[in-house]
């Protein structure tokens, strides 16, 4: 089985100058966990997903140490909303995965994919052709449900 019998082909992307609300908005909206992002000729570009943007947004503990006095001072962390505030209009091309993209093209064969998955823990893996143009994605839930509906139906 190839590629393409597993894969969504309407697939939802982002471009690079985004913001993060924008991004977040379309997460959201799509009840989706992550996107390619691409330039304005539908390249792919880069990766992003709900865990960059929690990870960016986590709030950070500063701490400062007190040789002389043998102390440690914490100063308190940030609050989500002003991390928010100043993050929101960033474009998200700033917290996407741009370096190392996994790929596949539409005639690979789903073994490929399914060794991709497990190796690298991805949750999708955008589908590109020879154009580097995202024309599909392929997650962990598309080729479970294939399977379950197409090969486990009928042993």
């Amino acid at each position: 089985m190839k590629v393409k019998d597993f894969m969504i082909h309407d697939v939802i992307t982002v471009r690079k100058d985004d913001s993060i609300k924008h991004l977040l908005n379309t997460l959201v909206k799509y009840k989706i966990g992550g996107v390619p992002v691409v330039d304005l000729d539908g390249k792919l570009v880069g990766m992003i997903s709900d865990g960059d943007v929690l990870r960016s947004i986590k709030p950070k503990d500063t701490v400062v140490y007190d040789f002389y006095n043998l102390m440690t001072y914490t100063l308190e962390k940030g609050k989500l909303e002003n991390i928010l505030a100043n993050l929101k209009d960033e474009p998200l091309f700033k917290l996407a995965k741009k370096q190392g993209l996994i790929t596949v093209k539409e005639n690979d064969e789903i073994e490929t994919v399914l060794n991709l998955l497990a190796k690298h823990h991805f949750k999708k893996i955008p589908v590109i052709n020879n154009d580097h143009k995202v024309v599909g994605v392929i997650s962990r839930g598309d080729v479970i449900r294939t399977i379950q509906k197409n090969i486990l139906q009928s042993l």
